[in-house]
């Protein structure tokens, strides 16, 4: 089912539910103003990239004996990473369970 089809379903269903309290429709098809999802996805997922990037330069700084990178900046920036991606593994985990439960829906 495609985005404008959940959005389409989405309004009537506001629509109805508004019907059966006895409130007014005021137009059911009207889109809500908001960051895009896949826009936000995709930045987050940006974001992980980034810091994944930076802890592996950081490490082959350290292993190439720079004497500006310490051990310390290393092993915080890589566990940052791990952090974020674990986060990240985490929340495609949570979207891919939605995503089943709306599949397995009766309409």
């Amino acid at each position: 089912m495609s985005v404008q089809g959940i959005d389409q379903l989405l309004g009537e269903l506001r629509s109805m539910s508004a019907l059966a309290s006895g409130q007014s429709v005021n137009q059911p098809n009207q889109a809500v103003d908001g960051p895009n999802f896949a826009d936000v996805l995709k930045e987050s997922i940006d974001q992980v990239n980034q810091v994944q990037q930076e802890a592996q330069t950081k490490q082959v700084a350290f292993q190439a004996g720079d004497p500006d990178a310490n051990l310390q900046d290393v092993m915080v920036s890589l566990q940052k990473a791990s952090l974020s991606f674990q986060t990240m593994v985490q929340v495609r985990n949570k979207l891919v369970t939605a995503y089943q439960e709306v599949m397995n829906m009766q309409v």
